[in-house]
């Protein structure tokens, strides 16, 4: 019989982080993501605290951001599958970005509360970063999804500009009660609508000479940031 290895730190460590992550999730609601939320899980699950402290450092805000790249993490599941992935090559790219920035959100709707938790938590100054950051990795994520193969500075704009819809429409959906948040959903379609429209005044102004003249100096620049390699 083939002995099972032995369980690294790190395995011990994103197990804990795991196990308290779903048992904070019915505090969340009343103490938010802090650290009397973390404290009343460890005591629930009876976990060691110096383990579930390595797990979540920071308390409250580690909670709060692990809860959001495990939904990122359960999309790219969900939609890497191999006819998920076929049924999203099917759809015009603006259709692809809006459904899975819809299948995000309604991965968490039934932690709406925890959503508005973490929205308002790392909306702090001394949280934005890393708020920016959490919000910067979903938009790449759905990008990737969608096929994005960009290596130039559209790596980045794109991000950019699907990080702001993507916050927008969070925001909106946070406050809707819709039957089965259509306004949210409208609001998303709008949202893209307005950067296709975008994209089209840009594309028609590169093709004016005085545009492509003034911006020659500019794109010189730009031409010469690429996207970072995979994995850094």
């Amino acid at each position: 019989m083939t002995e099972s290895p032995e369980k690294s730190e790190s395995d011990h460590i994103a197990e804990t982080r795991e196990e308290l992550l779903n048992a904070v999730l019915p505090h969340v609601a009343f103490d938010g993501w802090s650290n009397e939320t973390l404290n009343s899980a460890i005591a629930e699950e009876g976990i060691d605290p110096g383990l579930a402290h390595l797990a979540f450092p920071r308390g409250g805000v580690d909670l709060a951001l692990a809860f959001h790249y495990r939904a990122d993490r359960q999309l790219e599941d969900q939609l890497g599958q191999a006819d998920a992935a076929a049924h999203l090559a099917t759809m015009k790219i603006r259709d692809r970005v809006a459904y899975s920035v819809r299948k995000r959100i309604e991965l968490v709707a039934a932690q709406r509360e925890a959503v508005r938790r973490g929205a308002t938590l790392l909306g702090l100054p001394i949280y934005a970063g890393d708020g920016i950051k959490a919000i910067w990795n979903t938009a790449d994520v759905i990008w990737r999804l969608c096929g994005d193969n960009a290596t130039d500075y559209n790596w980045y704009t794109k991000r950019m500009i699907l990080s702001s819809v993507y916050s927008a429409t969070v925001l909106y959906w946070l406050g809707d009660q819709s039957t089965d948040s259509e306004r949210s959903w409208e609001f998303l379609d709008r949202r893209i609508a307005d950067v296709m429209t975008f994209e089209k005044t840009k594309a028609s102004l590169q093709k004016n000479p005085l545009v492509q003249a003034a911006m020659w100096g500019p794109n010189q620049l730009l031409s010469r940031i690429k996207a970072p390699s995979p994995g850094t």
